[in-house]
């Protein structure tokens, strides 16, 4: 187990709490954490691009113009790619860019990245979080006696409206449900900031060995098939 200072949303001390051993003391490996990184960006584009093919270019299939007597080279199409308007050679198709990775080595992936910040002390546990209302301003003053002027991913057990808009306008700090946790978000930002209840989420799917595929969400934010 690892002690650390729990604190409120002003930066006060209030206590201290264990962090488990297995989550954030855990063997850090950097080549799985880059693939998971790596797979995350891949499974988040599209594979929508598309160009055209010198058959699929609305232009005349008449011939340029004569096969000899003009001195230039033996041409059928203007639809060929060395013409402008022509067709694009070897251009890009619409292809589906996703990569598998067992969840084990996902969830390995995690449990290295929060290693990796709690080693450079950059995980805060927080007693709780939460707002009257939505208040910008307020966000950004308990952002500062945080973290300062670093970015900082603050988690959450569960939807939580109030501090969600508080911080949706602010750049360098994001929202995110713990059970959404992905690689991502937690290399993306300098400081991870982890009220106890939120700790509570993740310690249930990453501190325990056999849970099943649909209990734990995607980095997409969709239920695993």
């Amino acid at each position: 187990m690892m002690k650390i200072t729990v604190v409120d949303m002003t930066g006060n001390e209030v206590g201290s709490a264990e962090l488990p051993a297995s989550i954030f003391d855990a063997k850090i490996n950097r080549d799985l954490m880059h693939q998971a990184l790596v797979r995350q960006l891949a499974n988040k584009r599209l594979g929508t691009h598309k160009t055209k093919g010198r058959s699929e270019i609305a232009r005349t299939g008449a011939k340029a113009y004569r096969q000899k007597g003009t001195g230039n080279a033996r041409h059928g199409s203007r639809r060929a790619p060395i013409f402008v308007g022509g067709g694009v050679a070897h251009g890009p198709k619409p292809r589906d860019y996703s990569q598998k990775m067992p969840r084990k080595m996902r969830r390995a992936a995690l449990r290295s990245a929060l290693s990796v910040k709690a080693q450079a002390g950059d995980i805060i546990l927080l007693d709780s979080i939460g707002m009257d209302a939505p208040k910008t301003k307020e966000m950004a003053a308990t952002q500062r006696a945080l973290v300062g002027d670093s970015t900082a991913l603050l988690l959450l057990a569960e939807r939580n409206e109030n501090v969600e808009k508080s911080a949706r306008n602010l750049q360098s700090i994001k929202t995110l449900r713990a059970g959404y946790l992905n690689i991502r978000d937690l290399l993306g930002h300098n400081k991870i900031l982890i009220p106890l209840d939120a700790l509570d989420v993740i310690k249930s799917f990453l501190d325990i060995v056999e849970v099943r595929d649909e209990d734990m969400p995607d980095e997409n934010g969709t239920e695993v098939a």
